[in-house]
């Protein structure tokens, strides 16, 4: 039998010592018994990793993983630092959900524990509810901080623990370190921490659930235009929601708007943490929608509409006149939303150069050229919903109007309460544009053309692959650096980037929003060449291709130099972009490419 290092015997040691759980524990010892240092290394050499607006993980034993004790101390961890920073945070307290994967409602109660226990006011929402009803909760009741456990469309194995701050947008720098920093000095539990009954009849834990419900449906209905339309029309939804929370929330939006029911996936309508027909349950996965467009076939409906497991992101695909279906694009759907929301803000008479709208910068630019040519303003961010909701909350500071924001991820952000993204909120905005269409002989697809038609056509190809290795995640993106001939040398952090792709493709700027490696190839000596934008933990590389002509390209570093003698030099009309960047929540390394 292999034995176990000295380092690996005191990490197991430690483990043991902290853990109270004894299925968690019985893992650790299992693996400790057969010797198995590897696995052992894995999970309790590293910590959690407190990033995007939280923690998100596998849920087994680990300090490296979702469980018992990773959920106490970031509780610990994060109503410490709430206090520290937020004046009368304990009568502001903490708003808290769940959705349905496993473990879900014991981390919830555990959470709720750790806050009460230093006097901290818990409203804990009672049953299964969607992401979107936390930060509305938040604002709604002026709490110091909020948290939702979920892991939105990750695999069954995951769970996760989402952060939002008293502006009931999800965290960012400082509070993300300095609450990782909180966790690290609030490691120690008693065995009172652990002990999750009773905690609902504590006068410190408070349910508004069915009141913050009820709020939210009315802050939906603000968004309602057609009402007449929704109960005339004969266009036929199904809907699926992906074994998650979001059925129940997306049927009374769907009834309070006017519409006929929509026809469910009965399969996947269920709340089932097992997820068992859609083993990655994210409405964009290659089959994800299989089931409801075998259920719109028999219906003969015309559009499916798909809510991700915690109903924060939605996709959509319509009928074509060939019998044959297209599911639209992140960027496609966000285009769409963008000139709905402008027309609706034009109609009101509201200013339009008072008007704003936000996507992320891996998103299309179409919306971007929408701005150009209808004067309202448009601002980009980095990638997530955390940079998207707070430059929405900076926008309306300086006196905008910001009713949408997106990124391509099927996430879509409505009106000036909830600065996330709402996966019920576009549906019904979606179904509403589709009937107000049909009733003007119009198919959402054909929308979508006149637009390409009136602003330019935007295409975008966005991808990805799986990565379980995290060293294998970061030796890719140290590569990028460390180009060799031809290859760009970033004179402050003494990077090399490629500066052609394949034999003629010259490269006309980069951009690295790598913390520890910011650099934007545009810029100077004055400007020291950082990014005009905030820095990410995580890897993000942006090369932009293209112009007018290759002679355009600036020649002062080598771009646009042909590095094979007897290829061609091709002139370029478009630009092209294209991003590579780790995924803050997934195994996953993205690639955005962006044509305009």
């Amino acid at each position: 039998m292999e034995t176990l290092s000295a380092d690996t015997r005191a990490l197991v040691d430690e483990w043991l010592r902290l853990d109270k759980n004894e299925r968690t524990r019985g893992e650790i010892e299992v693996l400790a018994s057969v010797g198995d240092d590897g696995s052992l290394t894995k999970r309790l050499a590293t910590r959690i990793e407190f990033g995007t607006a939280g923690l998100r993980g596998r849920m087994e034993a680990g300090f490296s993983r979702m469980n018992d004790l990773t959920v106490i101390q970031a509780s610990q961890g994060l109503s410490t630092y709430v206090l520290n920073k937020i004046p009368n945070a304990k009568e502001k307290g903490v708003v808290i959900g769940h959705d349905h994967r496993h473990n879900s409602d014991r981390w919830a109660l555990l959470t709720a524990r750790a806050f009460i226990a230093k006097g901290i006011k818990a409203y804990l929402h009672r049953g299964l509810v969607h992401t979107p009803l936390v930060p509305f909760s938040v604002g709604r009741l002026k709490a110091a901080c909020g948290v939702m456990i979920t892991a939105s469309h990750n695999p069954k194995n995951d769970n996760g623990y989402k952060v939002y701050w008293e502006n009931a947008v999800q965290i960012i720098e400082p509070h993300d370190k300095g609450i990782a920093e909180a966790i690290l000095e609030n490691l120690e539990s008693g065995p009172e921490a652990w002990d999750v009954d009773g905690i609902s009849d504590s006068p410190l834990c408070i349910d508004k659930t069915e009141e913050m419900e009820e709020r939210y449906f009315e802050h939906l209905l603000l968004r309602n235009q057609t009402r007449a339309l929704n109960a005339e029309s004969q266009v036929r939804f199904v809907s699926t929601a992906m074994h998650g929370v979001g059925h129940r929330f997306g049927a009374r939006a769907v009834e309070s708007f006017g519409f006929k029911p929509f026809s469910p996936v009965q399969a996947q309508m269920e709340p089932d943490p097992e997820f068992p027909t859609v083993p990655y349950p994210n409405p964009e996965e290659k089959g994800a929608l299989d089931l409801a467009l075998e259920e719109a076939k028999k219906q003969d409906a015309q559009y499916v509409v798909a809510l991700d497991p915690d109903a924060d992101r939605f996709a959509v695909a319509e009928k074509l006149p060939d019998g044959t279906w297209k599911q639209f694009s992140g960027d496609q759907i966000g285009t769409l939303f963008a000139a709905w929301v402008f027309e609706g803000h034009k109609k009101s008479g509201k200013a339009i150069n008072k008007l704003a709208m936000v996507a992320s910068t891996v998103s299309s630019k179409m919306v971007q050229s929408m701005a150009r040519v209808e004067g309202f303003r448009f601002a980009e961010c980095l990638t997530g919903f955390k940079y998207i909701g707070n430059t929405a909350l900076k926008l309306q500071a300086e006196g905008y109007d910001v009713p949408f924001g997106y990124e391509e991820a099927i996430g879509f952000m409505f009106g000036d309460e909830i600065r996330d993204k709402d996966g019920v909120a576009a549906m019904v905005t979606f179904a509403e544009m589709a009937v107000s269409l049909r009733a003007e002989g119009k198919t959402v697809s054909q929308r979508l053309e006149e637009l390409y038609e009136k602003y330019g056509f935007h295409e975008t190809r966005n991808s990805y692959f799986r990565c379980l290795d995290p060293v294998v995640k970061e030796n890719i993106f140290a590569g990028l650096r460390s180009w060799t001939s031809p290859a760009h040398r970033a004179p402050t952090t003494l990077a090399f980037y490629p500066c052609v792709i394949g034999d003629f493709l010259p490269i006309r700027s980069i951009r690295d929003l790598t913390a520890g490696w910011e650099y934007d190839s545009t810029g100077d000596e004055q400007t020291k060449w950082l990014p005009d934008m905030p820095t990410t933990s995580g890897n993000m590389i942006t090369f932009v291709l293209g112009g007018k002509k290759t002679t355009d390209y600036p020649r002062g570093w080598g771009f646009g130099s042909v590095p094979k003698e007897g290829v061609e030099v091709q002139d370029f009309e478009y630009e092209f972009v294209m991003t590579l960047r780790s995924s803050g929540t997934e195994p996953k390394v993205r690639t955005a490419a962006v044509s305009s």
